[in-house]
């Protein structure tokens, strides 16, 4: 019997720890292939402090027993607790993209940093630290999308494009039913998607999302699985009027953004707004080395963008620079950066205003009536992000009360997710080459706030006629 357990990453937006436990028949006298142990993603718990106490309990596993690691993608949530799992004892093999392990030693080392400061907050021990990070890409090893690859007996993968950030990958796996249960009955191979995060399509820079395919199962996520975002010329409009109103009033823009995509994504469509004189040519600071340099993994990799994309870098744009432009490096020039007269745009990490840099400028900006602190993505519960989009007109930063004075605009179409509608699209993509109306036997809903997940699980259920249920944490379901 196989199953999956769902060990975190259900009730909660981030912490994706997914175990998929492969039958098989170890040692029997009829020749069967050995169980298997897989995990999918090993990511951290996020909320109120990135050192949340659930990322330093027991991974609910005997991590030592674990074969394989597969990673969707390189964001936190998804690769935040790899070198917890490598201290602990696992060593066994890591499989993602190429550019997902080269934007996960980004992130991973970043992360070293932001739990060290708030371990000394704290007054606890790192949750790990730069020597436990380079143990782990030694074990790490890279799959092209569109390729089969066996990681296990009688499991192959095969990764599709999840269009969400650089290098984000679905990951299907057929088990061998036939090797699996040793016998002569015609068994059908079982597929099982787990799709990760799914991408915002169609995006400014990466990809659409592929089809579901004609598969058995489906593991998905659900962060908007209650709400849509605006439209693409909907929300380059309230962009371009969210800096063009701030610069008015002689203020600041503070954009709270992820390094990986986000940060991408709007550089690109400032860079074009300057292009077409939509905005006028202000300093803009982009305020994250990390930023920067997953920047360049995005210069490196432009294959993996959309046509039009291609076709304006093709045509001499610099999509990822405009003048006026400079990258923040170290932590002295951050907070000069606050001191300068004039009118500016600041983007900095983190998106959730989370750690990063970018609490040092809303600390300071939040209490000027001209500035602006705009808001364009997920704001975990907890967070100080989550705080600002709901209207709190008070909150604290490094201890202190600061009152809430600046304008907070949320933009939420800039998102790297898919909106409620179009994920009931997206699996509405369910099914065989032919067009047919495929297999999907059920689907875990899992990645999202509960009223989320419910609410997009009911949907699947009451539009698709798909049996969607959103699993409970740490019970195994048969697949």
């Amino acid at each position: 019997m196989n199953t999956i357990t769902f060990c975190t990453g259900v009730g909660t937006v981030t912490g994706a720890n997914f175990l998929f436990e492969v039958a098989g028949e170890s040692g029997s006298s009829k020749g069967g292939v050995k169980s298997s142990k897989i995990l999918v993603d090993c990511g951290m718990v996020q909320g109120e402090k990135v050192a949340e106490d659930q990322n330093r309990e027991p991974f609910g596993y005997d991590v030592s027993s674990i074969d394989v690691l597969m990673i969707t993608h390189a964001h936190l949530d998804h690769v935040g607790r790899i070198p917890k799992l490598v201290k602990e004892g696992f060593k066994g093999v890591i499989y993602s993209t190429p550019e997902t392990r080269e934007l996960a030693e980004l992130v991973l080392n970043d992360a070293v940093n932001i739990l060290t400061m708030e371990a000394k907050q704290y007054g606890i021990e790192p949750l790990y630290n730069t020597d436990d990070v380079a143990r782990v890409f030694p074990l790490w090893k890279t799959i092209a999308y569109h390729e089969n690859f066996e990681v296990a007996p009688g499991v192959s993968v095969f990764l599709k494009d999840a269009g969400h950030i650089l290098g984000s990958s679905m990951i299907e796996f057929t088990v061998d039913a036939n090797q699996q249960m040793n016998s002569n009955d015609a068994y059908k191979k079982v597929k099982i998607l787990f799709t990760g995060d799914l991408g915002n399509s169609p995006a400014p820079l990466l990809r659409d999302t592929e089809a579901v395919g004609d598969v058995d199962y489906l593991i998905m996520e659900s962060v908007y699985g209650d709400r849509n975002h605006e439209t693409r010329d909907t929300r380059l409009e309230e962009l371009t009027k969210a800096i063009n109103d701030t610069l008015a009033r002689g203020g600041t823009l503070v954009i709270p953004a992820f390094s990986l995509d986000r940060s991408q994504v709007l550089l690109y469509e400032i860079n074009n707004l300057v292009k077409d004189k939509k905005i006028p040519s202000v300093p803009v600071f982009f305020d994250s080395p990390m930023g920067e340099k997953a920047t360049e993994v995005y210069r490196e990799s432009t294959e993996l963008f959309n046509q039009h994309a291609q076709q304006q870098i093709k045509n001499g744009d610099d999509i990822f620079s405009f003048p006026h432009l400079t990258f923040v490096e170290s932590q002295r020039e951050s907070q000069g950066i606050d001191h300068l007269n004039g009118a500016k745009i600041i983007l900095a990490g983190s998106g959730m205003s989370v750690g990063g840099r970018v609490i040092g400028h809303e600390q300071h900006f939040l209490g000027d009536a001209r500035s602006t602190i705009l808001l364009v993505g997920y704001q975990s519960v907890g967070s100080l992000g989550r705080e600002l989009a709901d209207g709190n007109k008070k909150v604290t930063i490094h201890g202190e009360k600061v009152a809430v004075k600046a304008h907070i605009e949320t933009l939420y179409g800039y998102s790297a997710h898919k909106d409620g509608d179009h994920l009931v699209e997206f699996v509405a993509t369910a099914g065989d080459s032919s067009g047919g109306k495929g297999k999907l036997k059920e689907v875990f809903v899992v990645m999202g706030e509960p009223g989320a997940s419910m609410h997009l699980a009911q949907r699947l259920n009451d539009e698709l006629g798909v049996k969607a249920i959103v699993p409970e944490r740490l019970k195994p379901y048969e697949v």
